[in-house]
Protein backbone atom coordinates (compact mmCIF):
# COMPACT_ATOMS: atom_id res chain seq x y z
CA UNK A 1 0.00 0.00 0.00
CA UNK A 2 2.58 2.69 0.70
CA UNK A 3 4.39 1.30 -2.26
CA UNK A 4 1.61 2.22 -4.35
CA UNK A 5 0.88 5.57 -2.64
CA UNK A 6 4.68 7.01 -2.93
CA UNK A 7 4.22 5.67 -7.32
CA UNK A 8 1.02 7.59 -7.30
CA UNK A 9 3.10 10.64 -5.79
CA UNK A 10 5.78 10.12 -8.00
CA UNK A 11 3.72 10.26 -11.53
CA UNK A 12 1.66 13.33 -10.01
CA UNK A 13 5.26 14.92 -9.58
CA UNK A 14 5.68 13.85 -12.89
CA UNK A 15 2.96 15.12 -14.41
CA UNK A 16 2.94 17.89 -12.92
CA UNK A 17 6.58 19.04 -14.44
CA UNK A 18 5.50 17.49 -17.82
CA UNK A 19 2.88 20.35 -17.19
CA UNK A 20 5.03 23.06 -16.19
CA UNK A 21 7.74 22.52 -18.71
CA UNK A 22 4.79 22.23 -21.41
CA UNK A 23 3.61 25.84 -20.19
CA UNK A 24 6.99 27.15 -20.01
CA UNK A 25 7.50 26.10 -24.05
CA UNK A 26 4.12 27.57 -25.23
CA UNK A 27 5.57 31.06 -23.63
CA UNK A 28 8.67 30.69 -25.32
CA UNK A 29 6.80 30.20 -29.05
CA UNK A 30 5.07 32.82 -28.37
CA UNK A 31 7.91 35.52 -27.37
CA UNK A 32 9.77 34.08 -30.34
CA UNK A 33 6.32 34.77 -32.35
CA UNK A 34 5.95 38.23 -31.71
CA UNK A 35 9.54 39.31 -32.28
CA UNK A 36 9.70 38.04 -35.48
CA UNK A 37 10.26 41.16 -37.58
CA UNK A 38 7.54 42.39 -39.81
CA UNK A 39 6.77 41.56 -43.42
CA UNK A 40 8.28 44.08 -45.40
CA UNK A 41 6.25 47.01 -47.37
CA UNK A 42 6.61 47.03 -51.04
CA UNK A 43 6.77 50.05 -53.11
CA UNK A 44 6.87 49.28 -57.07
CA UNK A 45 7.65 53.09 -58.59
CA UNK A 46 7.63 53.50 -62.27
CA UNK A 47 10.76 56.14 -63.62
CA UNK A 48 11.58 56.68 -67.19
CA UNK A 49 15.71 56.90 -67.95
CA UNK A 50 18.39 55.04 -66.20
CA UNK A 51 19.47 57.80 -63.86
CA UNK A 52 19.10 55.94 -60.58
CA UNK A 53 21.61 57.50 -58.22
CA UNK A 54 18.77 60.53 -56.29
CA UNK A 55 16.26 57.42 -56.00
CA UNK A 56 18.42 55.31 -54.59
CA UNK A 57 19.32 57.09 -51.83
CA UNK A 58 15.50 57.34 -51.10
CA UNK A 59 15.73 53.60 -51.08
CA UNK A 60 18.62 53.18 -48.62
CA UNK A 61 16.18 55.95 -46.60
CA UNK A 62 12.62 53.86 -46.63
CA UNK A 63 14.58 50.41 -45.97
CA UNK A 64 15.33 51.75 -42.66
CA UNK A 65 11.63 52.04 -42.08
CA UNK A 66 11.12 47.86 -43.37
CA UNK A 67 9.88 49.05 -46.97
CA UNK A 68 11.51 48.05 -50.38
CA UNK A 69 11.42 50.58 -52.72
CA UNK A 70 11.41 48.43 -56.25
CA UNK A 71 12.43 51.27 -59.43
CA UNK A 72 10.69 49.52 -62.27
CA UNK A 73 11.84 51.35 -65.61
CA UNK A 74 9.98 52.81 -68.94
CA UNK A 75 10.74 53.63 -71.95
CA UNK A 76 7.96 55.83 -73.08
CA UNK A 77 5.46 58.99 -71.22
CA UNK A 78 2.46 56.57 -71.74
CA UNK A 79 2.87 53.44 -70.13
CA UNK A 80 3.81 54.50 -66.83
CA UNK A 81 0.59 55.59 -66.13
CA UNK A 82 -1.45 53.21 -67.87
CA UNK A 83 0.66 50.71 -65.24
CA UNK A 84 -0.39 52.59 -62.28
CA UNK A 85 -3.84 53.20 -63.13
CA UNK A 86 -3.94 49.28 -64.07
CA UNK A 87 -2.51 48.23 -61.22
CA UNK A 88 1.19 46.96 -61.78
CA UNK A 89 3.11 49.78 -60.08
CA UNK A 90 1.95 51.66 -56.78
CA UNK A 91 3.73 55.05 -57.80
CA UNK A 92 4.95 56.96 -60.37
CA UNK A 93 7.99 59.64 -60.89
CA UNK A 94 8.66 61.20 -64.14
CA UNK A 95 6.30 63.57 -65.55
CA UNK A 96 5.18 67.15 -64.79
CA UNK A 97 1.62 68.71 -63.51
CA UNK A 98 0.85 69.81 -66.95
CA UNK A 99 1.29 66.30 -68.67
CA UNK A 100 -0.45 64.47 -65.71
CA UNK A 101 -3.50 66.69 -65.67
CA UNK A 102 -4.21 66.43 -69.70
CA UNK A 103 -2.93 62.49 -69.64
CA UNK A 104 -5.39 61.76 -67.12
CA UNK A 105 -8.55 64.08 -68.28
CA UNK A 106 -7.97 62.07 -72.20
CA UNK A 107 -7.54 58.82 -70.85
CA UNK A 108 -10.14 59.40 -67.75
CA UNK A 109 -7.68 57.86 -65.35
CA UNK A 110 -8.80 58.53 -61.54
CA UNK A 111 -5.05 59.25 -60.54
CA UNK A 112 -3.68 61.61 -57.90
CA UNK A 113 -0.68 64.05 -56.97
CA UNK A 114 1.16 63.15 -53.97
CA UNK A 115 3.70 65.97 -53.74
CA UNK A 116 6.23 67.65 -56.08
CA UNK A 117 9.94 66.64 -56.66
CA UNK A 118 11.66 68.49 -58.72
CA UNK A 119 11.68 71.25 -62.00
CA UNK A 120 13.26 70.59 -64.86
CA UNK A 121 13.73 73.44 -67.45
CA UNK A 122 13.09 72.78 -70.90
CA UNK A 123 15.80 73.84 -73.56
CA UNK A 124 16.20 74.68 -77.07
CA UNK A 125 19.57 72.66 -78.58
CA UNK A 126 21.38 72.84 -81.43
CA UNK A 127 24.39 70.86 -83.56
CA UNK A 128 24.56 73.69 -85.96
CA UNK A 129 23.18 77.01 -84.66
CA UNK A 130 24.58 79.34 -82.00
CA UNK A 131 22.58 81.72 -82.04
CA UNK A 132 18.74 81.25 -81.68
CA UNK A 133 17.57 84.32 -82.64
CA UNK A 134 19.52 84.01 -85.98
CA UNK A 135 18.04 81.17 -87.41
CA UNK A 136 17.37 81.38 -90.91
CA UNK A 137 13.73 81.31 -92.72
CA UNK A 138 12.30 77.91 -93.40
CA UNK A 139 14.16 76.51 -90.58
CA UNK A 140 13.34 73.25 -89.03
CA UNK A 141 12.32 73.05 -85.67
CA UNK A 142 11.90 70.07 -83.98
CA UNK A 143 9.22 69.65 -80.41
CA UNK A 144 7.51 66.59 -78.44
CA UNK A 145 4.29 65.74 -79.95
CA UNK A 146 2.47 64.89 -76.16
CA UNK A 147 0.11 68.04 -75.91
CA UNK A 148 1.33 68.99 -72.94
CA UNK A 149 5.66 69.02 -73.69
CA UNK A 150 4.38 69.81 -77.16
CA UNK A 151 2.70 72.99 -75.60
CA UNK A 152 5.68 74.10 -73.30
CA UNK A 153 8.04 74.14 -76.13
CA UNK A 154 5.55 76.65 -78.31
CA UNK A 155 5.09 78.43 -75.09
CA UNK A 156 9.49 78.80 -74.67
CA UNK A 157 9.61 79.30 -78.81
CA UNK A 158 6.83 82.31 -78.12
CA UNK A 159 8.70 83.36 -75.59
CA UNK A 160 12.26 83.93 -77.55
CA UNK A 161 10.06 85.85 -80.25
CA UNK A 162 10.38 83.08 -83.11
CA UNK A 163 6.44 82.96 -83.25
CA UNK A 164 3.17 84.45 -81.77
CA UNK A 165 0.69 82.39 -80.29
CA UNK A 166 -3.16 83.57 -80.06
CA UNK A 167 -3.93 85.08 -76.53
CA UNK A 168 -5.58 82.59 -74.07
CA UNK A 169 -4.51 79.57 -75.44
CA UNK A 170 -3.18 78.90 -71.58
CA UNK A 171 -0.41 75.63 -71.05
CA UNK A 172 -1.19 73.63 -73.89
CA UNK A 173 -1.29 75.36 -77.14
CA UNK A 174 -0.99 73.61 -80.67
CA UNK A 175 0.43 73.88 -83.81
CA UNK A 176 -2.98 75.46 -85.15
CA UNK A 177 -2.59 78.10 -82.45
CA UNK A 178 0.49 80.14 -83.97
CA UNK A 179 -0.70 83.23 -85.54
CA UNK A 180 2.44 84.85 -86.68
CA UNK A 181 5.13 82.84 -88.04
CA UNK A 182 7.56 85.76 -90.36
CA UNK A 183 9.90 83.69 -91.02
CA UNK A 184 8.36 80.38 -92.03
CA UNK A 185 9.73 78.28 -89.78
CA UNK A 186 8.90 74.41 -89.96
CA UNK A 187 7.40 72.82 -86.65
CA UNK A 188 8.55 69.10 -86.72
CA UNK A 189 6.57 67.05 -83.91
CA UNK A 190 8.37 64.10 -82.78
CA UNK A 191 7.65 61.61 -79.84
CA UNK A 192 9.92 63.55 -77.16
CA UNK A 193 12.45 60.37 -76.47
CA UNK A 194 12.82 60.33 -80.60
CA UNK A 195 14.33 64.00 -80.57
CA UNK A 196 17.85 63.98 -79.33
CA UNK A 197 18.21 60.84 -82.33
CA UNK A 198 16.98 63.51 -85.16
CA UNK A 199 18.54 66.51 -83.97
CA UNK A 200 20.50 65.89 -87.39
CA UNK A 201 18.00 66.38 -89.28
CA UNK A 202 16.91 69.82 -87.92
CA UNK A 203 18.12 73.06 -87.24
CA UNK A 204 17.06 73.28 -83.95
CA UNK A 205 14.94 71.00 -81.10
CA UNK A 206 13.02 71.32 -77.44
CA UNK A 207 14.04 68.78 -75.63
CA UNK A 208 12.83 67.52 -72.35
CA UNK A 209 14.95 67.97 -69.19
CA UNK A 210 14.56 64.22 -68.49
CA UNK A 211 15.37 63.20 -72.51
CA UNK A 212 18.00 65.60 -72.61
CA UNK A 213 19.99 64.18 -69.97
CA UNK A 214 19.41 60.58 -70.96
CA UNK A 215 20.97 61.98 -74.59
CA UNK A 216 23.86 62.99 -72.61
CA UNK A 217 22.87 66.36 -72.92
CA UNK A 218 23.66 68.94 -70.12
CA UNK A 219 21.00 71.61 -70.07
CA UNK A 220 23.20 73.98 -68.64
CA UNK A 221 26.24 73.72 -70.51
CA UNK A 222 25.00 72.48 -74.01
CA UNK A 223 21.83 74.08 -75.05
CA UNK A 224 21.29 77.86 -76.67
CA UNK A 225 18.42 78.61 -74.62
CA UNK A 226 16.80 77.73 -71.54
CA UNK A 227 13.31 78.42 -69.96
CA UNK A 228 13.06 81.05 -67.82
CA UNK A 229 12.41 79.47 -64.39
CA UNK A 230 11.53 82.06 -62.54
CA UNK A 231 8.17 82.80 -64.41
CA UNK A 232 5.10 81.89 -62.95
CA UNK A 233 3.51 79.41 -65.60
CA UNK A 234 6.90 77.40 -65.04
CA UNK A 235 5.13 75.82 -61.78
CA UNK A 236 2.67 73.69 -64.23
CA UNK A 237 5.95 72.24 -65.07
CA UNK A 238 7.16 70.57 -61.51
CA UNK A 239 7.17 67.15 -61.55
CA UNK A 240 5.40 65.03 -58.83
CA UNK A 241 5.15 61.40 -57.58
CA UNK A 242 1.42 60.44 -58.85
CA UNK A 243 -0.66 57.25 -56.99
CA UNK A 244 -4.34 56.13 -57.50
CA UNK A 245 -6.86 58.12 -55.73
CA UNK A 246 -8.02 55.53 -53.57
CA UNK A 247 -4.46 55.41 -52.50
CA UNK A 248 -3.62 58.86 -51.87
CA UNK A 249 -3.96 58.42 -47.51
CA UNK A 250 -1.87 54.95 -47.86
CA UNK A 251 0.39 55.53 -45.01
CA UNK A 252 3.40 53.89 -46.95
CA UNK A 253 3.08 55.51 -49.81
CA UNK A 254 3.19 59.22 -47.79
CA UNK A 255 6.67 57.64 -46.49
CA UNK A 256 7.67 57.92 -50.35
CA UNK A 257 7.08 61.25 -50.14
CA UNK A 258 8.40 62.28 -46.81
CA UNK A 259 11.54 60.75 -47.72
CA UNK A 260 11.99 62.67 -51.06
CA UNK A 261 10.59 66.01 -49.57
CA UNK A 262 14.07 66.37 -47.26
CA UNK A 263 16.46 68.81 -47.01
CA UNK A 264 18.62 66.30 -47.80
CA UNK A 265 17.66 65.32 -51.09
CA UNK A 266 17.73 69.37 -52.16
CA UNK A 267 21.36 68.53 -51.70
CA UNK A 268 21.67 65.68 -53.15
CA UNK A 269 19.31 67.07 -56.51
CA UNK A 270 22.01 70.14 -56.71
CA UNK A 271 24.82 67.97 -56.05
CA UNK A 272 23.60 65.37 -58.72
CA UNK A 273 22.14 68.07 -61.35
CA UNK A 274 24.59 71.17 -60.78
CA UNK A 275 21.38 73.98 -61.29
CA UNK A 276 20.40 72.15 -64.66
CA UNK A 277 17.16 70.73 -62.31
CA UNK A 278 15.64 72.05 -59.30
CA UNK A 279 14.07 71.07 -56.34
CA UNK A 280 10.58 71.98 -56.29
CA UNK A 281 9.18 71.34 -52.72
Amino acid sequence: MIIKKISVLLLGAILAVTTLAGCGNSKTTSTTANNTPAKKEVIKLGITGDEHELWDNIKTKLAKENIDLQLVNFSDYIRPNQALNDGEIDANAFQTIAYFDKFKADHKLDLTSLGNTVLAPMAIYSKTVKDIKALKDGAKIAIPNDASNGGRALILLSDIGLIKLKDGVGITPTVKDIVENKKNFKIIELVATQIPRSIQDVDIAAINNGVAVDAGYSPLKDSIYIEDVKKESVKNYFNIIAVRTKDKDNATLKKLIQAYQTDDTKKLIEELYKGATLPAF
